[in-house]
């Protein structure tokens, strides 16, 4: 039961710090822009190595960046739940920690799930038809990369949770 939230902690962990950087940084989208090669994030877009905020309050932005801080806060709820289940003490008998700690990375899966299919569909249905030569960057790749990390976190809580519930439903009564 303790290696299975050890592991979906584990990974939690780095998800959280994936899903920070991926939404902190600018590398969502690189393309070619009048012969100069630029790129952009949620927060700015950088043209000749000069980067300007995202002054445009643009729907699909907006979704995006709300969907990845709300999953970047329920998958840190997640770890305070995950690192709460290692103790034994609970003032509430019904309450496992550990299948709250699973729900909260199930809740930041999809979270990050809504932000990345909102920010692929528009990006391909309209951007990638303005600019000729673009592609998705590595920003947008660690937002998949930390949805499978909160997937497998709440896999691995899950885990434990039916380990804990089988151990104490087969115990003497």
């Amino acid at each position: 039961m303790y290696s299975f939230m050890g592991g979906g902690l584990f990974c939690a962990c780095v998800a959280n710090i994936l899903l920070v950087v991926s939404t902190a940084t600018d590398f969502w989208m690189q393309y070619r822009l009048s012969g100069a090669f630029a790129h952009q994030g949620l927060w700015r877009y950088c043209l000749s190595s000069k980067c300007h905020m995202q002054t445009e309050s643009i729907a699909y932005w907006n979704a995006t960046r709300a969907f990845m801080i709300l999953s970047a806060l329920s998958c840190f709820g997640g770890i305070i739940a995950g690192i709460l289940s290692f103790s034994h003490f609970s003032t509430f008998q019904r309450f496992n920690r550990s299948f709250a700690a699973g729900i909260m990375f199930f809740i930041s899966t999809f979270f990050v799930l809504l932000a990345m299919a909102v920010y692929t569909g528009v990006t391909i249905n309209y951007l990638g038809k303005r600019f000729g030569d673009w592609r998705f960057s590595w920003s947008y790749i660690l937002g998949w990369v930390a949805m499978l990390m909160t997937f497998f976190a709440g896999i691995f809580y899950m885990c434990a949770y039916r380990m804990h519930d089988s151990r104490r439903g087969s115990g003497p009564r």
